[in-house]
């Protein structure tokens, strides 16, 4: 009898409509090149979540899904069944034992030698259950209970070994109490950072904050851009942590009187991972600042970057212009720098040559001349880009124009056929034009050189896990947002729950809302004569620009995000001055 062919993951996943034959082809491509498994692929490039993949599998391989989101699950999860350092190294969840054979939650029913190492270092026979890698890895983070995560000092040997260090300020500070930061790798505050940091990476936080206040020290973790309390850790165990922090950084230690910079390059699950740290003195102690750059977070791709098709296609013919000037504005944080970095990544061909001037060079790029500002030696932004232009570049990046030198140099490039990427610090678009004018830019020269200026903030995604319809939304709120009844009663307005997989959060990643401003005859004659910001937005709105708010109430009715995200970024203008807490 022929034996029943096992249907592959893709076919599974296009049966249930879960992809499309392009995405699938797409993540194909993405795996072949890249060596990850096609799963892994669709998850990254944010065409399924991690959940789909894993019930694809289960069907697969004919395999029970767990969700460890189901109460009833995890209270049967007993993990005295296997020892903790297996279970955290190869991820892996016991679910009981039955008649001498164990039964394990796996995330990979192809990792064959993983079942037979298991089956060896267990001494029993083994039924296999599959959950999504990330859930799995939740829990075990989480202490394999639920209703939080366990105190950074569930491990009592990092309580009851670790240094106290007190320094005594009749002492001068050169004599720094670092202590034993240096003894090993199992001295306890080296276990008790490497935890920390590891930890918040796998949390998908984008900044560690180690801030010392009078009695404790608040270690706070900034997921989605929006900081949360992590812990407080002793005040006796301040001195030593900044202190470890700072060698790792790479900076004076017994320097406690100025703000210090320093890079930390460290492995976290077999990925190279940089932090940028900043120290700066306080009124407690010195708070500490470790900016976590991942190498992947600005190639996820345009597409994946929250444009509108429309926004997408119109960015796509901007980047792509032989010469002239696209601005991209925001306050800090934005993701301005994602955007730039992501369109470069797009351009990056052998036949075109791109410069870039940085301060600080966050990420590296095979292919691109980056250049980093050192403003000590006189390596400043006006000097590395003199120096571009005769290095015949066809695409400059400029991370950010400053003043007016730069602003002259980086229109000085563009009309001499060069595309000139830099961002800006302003709240909208138009605003761009009279900032610029304001730095001392001659309004011809701003009105010739710039192709398109483009707004954006980053607002939380819900997560599609847990997320669910709004029954009642706030009517006030639902106006700030310039959602009409109409629109409520075509659609479904979506609110944050909370699961294992978001962390309790109720959303899930970012995603940016745009507003384009192209540049027409209009725009070009106001910014000539100095108009104000009102009639220049007034005009890029009738020649088709969609406000920061009309991109937010998109996103809104197709549920990827709520209407409070929205109303922090953009709110209708007739109704700016109600009092509506966000």
């Amino acid at each position: 009898m022929a034996r029943k062919r096992r249907k592959k993951l893709g076919e599974i996943l296009l049966e249930w409509g879960t992809v499309t034959q392009e995405q699938l082809d797409q993540a194909m491509g993405i795996a072949s090149g890249s060596g990850k498994r096609l799963g892994e692929a669709l998850v990254e490039a944010g065409m399924c979540d991690e959940d789909d993949v894993s019930k694809a599998l289960a069907a697969q391989f004919d395999m029970e899904f767990i969700d460890l989101d189901d109460p009833d699950v995890t209270d049967s999860i007993d993990m005295n069944l296997v020892p903790q350092d297996l279970a955290k190294k190869h991820l892996i969840l016991p679910l009981g034992q039955n008649n001498g054979r164990l039964k394990l939650i796996i995330h990979d029913p192809m990792d064959l030698e993983l079942l037979d190492l298991l089956r060896f270092r267990l001494n029993s026979e083994i039924d296999t259950a599959i959950a999504p890698k990330s859930a799995i890895r939740g829990f075990l983070d989480a202490g394999g209970k639920e209703g939080g995560k366990p105190s950074m000092f569930s491990d009592e040997s990092l309580v009851t070994d670790s240094v106290d260090v007190t320094v005594d300020k009749s002492v001068d500070s050169s004599v720094d109490a670092s202590v034993d930061i240096a003894a090993g790798e199992d001295a306890p505050i080296v276990r008790l950072v490497h935890r920390m940091i590891s930890e918040a990476v796998r949390s998908r936080a984008s900044d560690i904050h180690v801030e010392p206040m009078e009695d404790r020290v608040v270690l706070r973790y900034r997921i989605d851009g929006v900081c949360h309390v992590r812990d407080n850790l002793p005040k006796r165990m301040q001195a030593s942590l900044l202190a470890r922090l700072k060698l790792m950084a790479g900076v004076n230690i017994a320097e406690r009187r100025v703000p210090q910079d320093g890079r930390i390059k460290m492995s976290v699950d077999e990925s190279q991972i940089d932090f940028r740290v900043s120290c700066c003195p306080a009124y407690h102690g010195e708070s500490v600042v470790l900016r976590i750059l991942r190498p992947d977070s600005v190639r996820i791709g345009l597409i994946n970057l929250g444009f509108e098709q429309d926004t997408l296609d119109s960015f796509n013919r901007i980047i792509r212009r032989p010469n002239g000037i696209f601005l991209v504005t925001g306050p800090t944080g934005s993701g301005k720098t994602t955007t730039l970095y992501s369109a470069l990544d797009t351009l990056n061909r052998p036949d075109r040559k791109i410069i870039t001037a940085e301060d600080p060079v966050e990420y590296n790029f095979n292919g691109i001349n980056q250049c980093q500002v050192r403003e000590s030696i006189g390596l400043t932004f006006p000097s590395i880009l003199r120096a571009m232009l005769r290095q015949a570049p066809n695409i400059v990046l400029v991370g950010e124009i400053r003043d007016r030198e730069v602003a002259d140099i980086a229109i000085q490039a563009a009309l001499t056929g060069h595309l000139v990427f830099s961002t800006l610090h302003t709240n909208d678009a138009p605003s761009a034009i009279t900032r610029l004018i304001d730095m001392g830019v001659k309004p011809f020269l701003v009105a010739s050189s710039i192709q398109a200026v483009m707004a954006q903030r980053l607002i939380r995604v819900l997560c599609d896990k847990c997320k669910a319809p709004n029954p009642e939304p706030d009517p006030r709120l639902m106006r700030l947002v310039d959602i009409s009844e109409q629109d409520l009663a075509e659609n479904t307005i979506y609110q944050p729950v909370g699961c294992q997989q978001c962390g309790k959060i109720g959303f899930r990643g970012r995603q940016g809302i745009y507003e384009m401003m192209r540049m027409n005859s209009e725009i070009r004659e106001l910014a000539f004569t100095r108009a104000p910001i009102g009639k220049i937005r007034d005009a890029a709105i009738r020649g088709g620009m969609r406000p920061l708010l009309g991109d937010g109430k998109i996103k809104i009715l197709k549920g990827k995000t709520t209407p409070e995200e929205i109303a922090r970024f953009a709110q209708a203008e007739t109704l700016v001055g109600e009092e509506v807490e966000v």
